[in-house]
């Protein structure tokens, strides 16, 4: 991978994601089940599954 490569996939876009207390107890509990360590990888993962999913599902079709 060139140095130019790298320095566009370097994650530089913050976000914030606030949950209630229901949630927060539903994604601990996930994340001890599963044993998964880090969280903003699976909520990465997550979001842009959804998205490519919704992508797909929209595309546009000739007939």
């Amino acid at each position: 991978m060139s140095m130019d490569e790298k320095e566009r996939r370097r994650r530089i876009h913050r976000k914030t994601i606030v949950f209630n207390s229901d949630e927060q107890k539903l994604i601990d509990n996930f994340c001890k089940r599963y044993s998964i360590k880090n969280r903003t990888k699976l909520f990465r993962e997550a979001i842009i599954t959804v998205i490519l999913q919704k992508l797909e599902q929209d595309h546009p079709t000739l007939f």
